[in-house]
């Protein structure tokens, strides 16, 4: 197993606090954003096996089954098909999307004979995956995660009282849902200048009126002040306003229109960086392939509360790109084996762990990480808390049993 030294991605959005406060350094003054750990090749995570500091992606390279197993290998290639990240956020993140495989695949394919360069700022997709991710809050966290009912859409934009808004508000009461749904955002996303101003204005001056909403309409105040003139501020409001406890989790699959509002979390995500921005962002905007992208639809968006299997609560994901649990550690139990069979990222979040192997041993406090390869058997013990990020191809999970306590 492996200590990682891991980057901190320094984005805007990102918070000056709550990374150096969650792992007992200094502030530096600047955003402090996502905390990397996996071996993506824009940020590798370094290991040193006694030959000085090797990016984990070179080290995987070398030997893929060894490092990864042979299922995992035979399912995503020699890649390690996840990345985890800290992700804390202090302002709101760009509205996105992603695509499902088939459309990944295409679309990259598709770019590739138009000759349009992977890192070329209008290129729609870098690579031919599909990303799926999620969200486990360590603090109170917030986000916009998928459509509001056309319903609901419509009696909150009602009581903004803009006249421009009255023929949306029509088609959103009286149309088929996912037409209707559709043909609004779609409209949204390209909004007159006097539609928009009148909009922001309104949000404004509402959420310092009592009245159905007003919790909402601050995120969307700080979403309006945080982009000023950003005509994403109107997709967004057709976006239900979540907000998770402390171990709650949020998944979000193809095609769910998001951003991430305030906190700080753990996110694991599969390995791609195909990003469809709706808005909130200077970056390009690729409208008639959002539109092909989004999926129309309102269903609930229930937080995850993770389930019991074994000493692991597992958050339930329909992937098998990664596998993501909490593991809380409590000095009287007995070290937990971690099975072997994928590689695996532990990952602490409070307190300290203690891993050890046949012929090592490590500890980690909050924000420190080891990367454990596939063949190697290791057991965690300690005071505190930890994640596991698998792939979830052949993890068996943790054997042992702690005491019996509620997820969170």
């Amino acid at each position: 197993m492996d200590p990682l030294a891991n980057t901190v991605q320094p984005y805007a959005w990102g918070s000056t606090t709550a990374l150096p406060r969650l792992m007992g350094t200094p502030p530096t003054g600047e955003p402090q954003a996502e905390l990397w750990m996996g071996a993506h090749p824009a940020a590798p995570s370094r290991v040193d096996r006694g030959g000085g500091a090797l990016p984990l992606d070179r080290v995987i390279a070398a030997d893929p089954e060894r490092e990864l197993g042979a299922a995992a290998v035979r399912r995503f290639g020699p890649r390690l098909p996840f990345l985890l990240k800290l992700l804390a956020a202090d302002a709101p993140l760009s509205l996105q999307v992603h695509p499902d495989a088939a459309r990944a695949a295409a679309g990259f394919a598709a770019e590739n004979a138009r000759g349009i360069p992977v890192d070329a700022p209008h290129r729609t997709y870098r690579d031919g995956h599909h990303k799926p991710e999620m969200i486990v809050a360590l603090t109170p966290f917030e986000g916009l995660c998928g459509f509001r009912t056309p319903r609901a859409c419509a009696a909150l934009l009602e009581r903004l009282g803009v006249p421009g808004l009255e023929p949306h508000l029509r088609r959103l009461r009286t149309g088929p849902a996912e037409a209707a749904l559709k043909e609004v955002f779609t409209a949204f996303l390209s909004p007159g200048a006097d539609l928009l101003d009148g909009v922001t204005e309104a949000v404004a001056r509402e959420v310092d009126r009592a009245g159905p909403h007003r919790a909402d309409l601050v995120a969307y105040r700080a979403v309006a002040r945080a982009h000023p003139g950003d005509p994403g501020l109107l997709p967004a409001l057709m976006l239900r306003h979540v907000r998770l406890a402390p171990g709650e989790g949020l998944f979000l699959g193809a095609g769910v229109p998001h951003a991430y509002l305030s906190g700080l979390g753990v996110e694991i995500m599969a390995g791609s960086d195909n990003v469809l921005r709706c808005g909130l962002t200077g970056k390009h905007v690729d409208r008639d392939e959002l539109v092909r992208v989004v999926r129309f639809d309102a269903p609930p968006r229930r937080a995850l509360v993770p389930r019991r299997e074994g000493a692991e609560l597992v958050y339930p994901a329909p992937v098998d790109d990664f596998r993501l649990s909490r593991i809380p550690l409590h000095p009287e139990t007995a070290p937990l084996p971690l099975d072997p069979g994928d590689a695996q990222i532990v990952l602490c979040t409070r307190g300290e762990a203690h891993l050890a192997s046949v012929d090592a041993s490590l500890r980690i406090g909050p924000g420190g990480a080891v990367y454990v390869p596939a063949w190697e058997h290791v057991t965690v013990a300690g005071d505190g808390e930890v994640f596991r990020a698998t792939a979830g191809v052949t993890t068996a999970g943790v054997t042992g049993e702690g005491p019996n306590r509620t997820p969170h």
